[in-house]
């Protein structure tokens, strides 16, 4: 027939003729697919898009339930446009804002007037489940960017108006549910029905969203206390709504009137105090082995090098180790479900002998001190010995630093445990977060690729299981720190920007991992560059993008 396509269809490796114009809920109905937890979305040729996608041509499809991180998003982004419509039919003329990730869930801020109550909380939980029980139609409209942005200005929603007036884009699309319009960076869910599950709860002054587990969408995310990273983003947002670049519209707007300095001084230098404050409450405590446990890219080397400056500056005598020099020999390296090597995991450490230096240098006693043969895969000694004296700090990095087991044989008044991570601050708007694991994710293909040789492919394709390993042994530890330090930097995305995206172009579309390089590369385009030539050379963003001062 002249007007059908083919569908190769990757989730069976069939291929299925269906009529021009179709769309992509019509092809999952015609797949004989059945997905508990899906369809949300599909991969077209490796681009995620929504179920209403329409097929002119034939294409490549996968499907996406809640199980992938993708499938999680347009869910999330989809409860987001829920609860604005909530806060909207309940509070006319409030404002919702949605903060950042925390606690295996969202915070959400509300301005209505007066303090939020729990019994808000319940009105809008109830609302929002009378929205999701009415199926409501879900319609994405596209128009004129100027069209767009006087209608979000009608409706004071400056944030939106900020980002989209820093565009350059001819036309732009937005979202509606009944009266309420949102702006989301990516696909919805077709209709409200097909919410299963979510809840939220009072939470400091506003509310927390929760939703379900990539693992089991039968079930809601575990929450986790995180207390000492909600301060450190609430203390960073505080920053940044005093230099009014909360929204990366507002940042935009920055750039443009010539304030790119100002911005890269003033990280730098909130960096800078809390390394300060932290280097003082060390000698404050005459601690002798600082610990430093982030996940991967969050800047932990840099962070190590950057407080052993502090702690000279305060007379003291640091020497910084990286716990890598303590993995078990190649050979010795547990296995994972796989057969494949599990470096992630703590038995990959020697953690008896680690205790056993550490204990020794504590009693005034010399070691010969290791250093890991990567390409061997074996420890090797080559004379490095340490003996360690009144005024000297060992300074040790590496992900289990913060596990109690890596170092159960020192005394607790002896340690300082430091969580580094990028807690990224700085939102989309006012109802699109950024994050933080893609700011980790951009900062680790910059870094592989200037430093390591590897692609952005390669990157991306590893980062499912660096992620499984640092949900399982380093996020449930983090609570153990004596300081949390935010690594994300207000500026870094713009300076990256020019730097990742040749990197991120280079993935090729036949890749499955296409659809994750044109995500970042869509979300970067948001930002206004930054020149580099200004970001200090002993800052933690030259770890990634190159030119620093510290020797790696």
């Amino acid at each position: 027939m002249a007007n059908e396509i083919n569908i190769r269809l990757k989730n069976s490796n069939k291929v299925i003729p269906m009529p021009m114009g179709c769309t992509l809920r019509e092809v999952y109905e015609a797949s004989g697919l059945d997905m508990q937890y899906g369809p949300v979305s599909a991969r077209i040729n490796n681009k995620v898009q929504g179920l209403k996608y329409r097929f002119y041509n034939s294409k490549d499809v996968e499907f996406l339930d809640l199980h992938s991180p993708s499938g999680m998003r347009v869910y999330t982004r989809t409860l987001f446009f829920i609860l604005s419509k909530a806060v909207e039919d309940l509070y006319p003329g409030g404002q919702l804002f949605i903060q950042a990730p925390i606690s295996k869930g969202y915070y959400c801020e509300l301005s209505i007037g007066r303090p939020v109550t729990k019994s808000d909380v319940k009105d809008i939980r109830e609302r929002m489940q009378q929205i999701i029980d009415a199926d409501m139609k879900i319609h994405r409209e596209q128009c004129p960017i100027e069209e767009a942005i006087k209608l979000f200005r009608e409706r004071g929603m400056e944030s939106k108006v900020q980002l989209l007036e820093s565009q350059s884009n001819l036309y732009t699309y937005y979202y509606r549910l009944g009266d309420t319009i949102d702006y989301f960076y990516s696909c919805l869910l077709g209709s409200t029905g097909s919410i299963h599950l979510f809840d939220i709860q009072y939470f400091y002054e506003g509310l927390l969203l929760r939703i379900p587990s990539t693992k089991d969408p039968s079930k809601l995310e575990e929450f986790m206390h995180q207390t000492k990273q909600f301060d450190v983003i609430r203390e960073h947002q505080r920053w940044q709504k005093i230099l009014g670049v909360r929204t990366v519209g507002e940042f935009n707007k920055a750039i443009a009137d010539g304030r790119a300095t100002e911005l890269i001084n003033v990280a730098e230098a909130l960096q800078e105090k809390k390394l300060n404050k932290i280097a003082d409450e060390i000698v404050e405590r005459n601690a002798k082995i600082v610990l430093i446990a982030g996940p991967s890219s969050s800047g932990k080397t840099t962070t190590s090098k950057r407080l052993a400056i502090l702690l000279m500056a305060c007379g003291m005598h640091p020497h910084t180790i990286s716990t890598d020099d303590y993995f078990v020999n190649r050979v010795d390296t547990p296995l994972d479900e796989n057969g494949e090597y599990d470096f992630e995991c703590i038995g990959a450490e020697d953690v008896d002998f680690f205790n056993e230096q550490m204990t020794a240098l504590l009693r005034g006693e010399e070691v010969e001190l290791p250093r890991y043969d990567f390409m061997k895969g074996e420890r090797v000694f080559e004379g490095h010995m340490l003996k360690i004296g009144p005024d000297d700090v060992v300074i040790l990095e590496g992900n289990h630093a913060l596990n109690p087991l890596f170092s159960q044989q020192i005394p607790e008044e002896q340690k300082y445990r430091v969580y580094v991570s990028a807690m990224t601050t700085i939102a989309l708007d006012d109802h699109n977060y950024i994050p933080t694991i893609d700011i980790r994710l951009l900062r680790r293909i910059l870094r592989d690729n200037k430093h390591r040789g590897f692609t952005a492919l390669d990157t991306i394709r590893r980062c499912p299981s660096v992620t499984a390993g640092e949900d399982k042994w380093i996020s449930p530890y983090q609570q153990n720190a004596d300081a949390t330090f935010n690594s994300a930097l207000l500026y870094e995305l713009g300076v990256m920007r020019e730097q990742v995206m040749p990197i991120l172009q280079q993935v090729s579309e036949r890749e499955p991992e296409y659809s994750e390089a044109s995500r970042l590369r869509k979300f970067l385009q948001y930002f206004k560059p930054v020149p580099g030539d200004q970001v200090p050379p002993t800052s933690l963003l030259r770890e990634f993008a190159g030119g620093s001062s510290f020797v790696y």
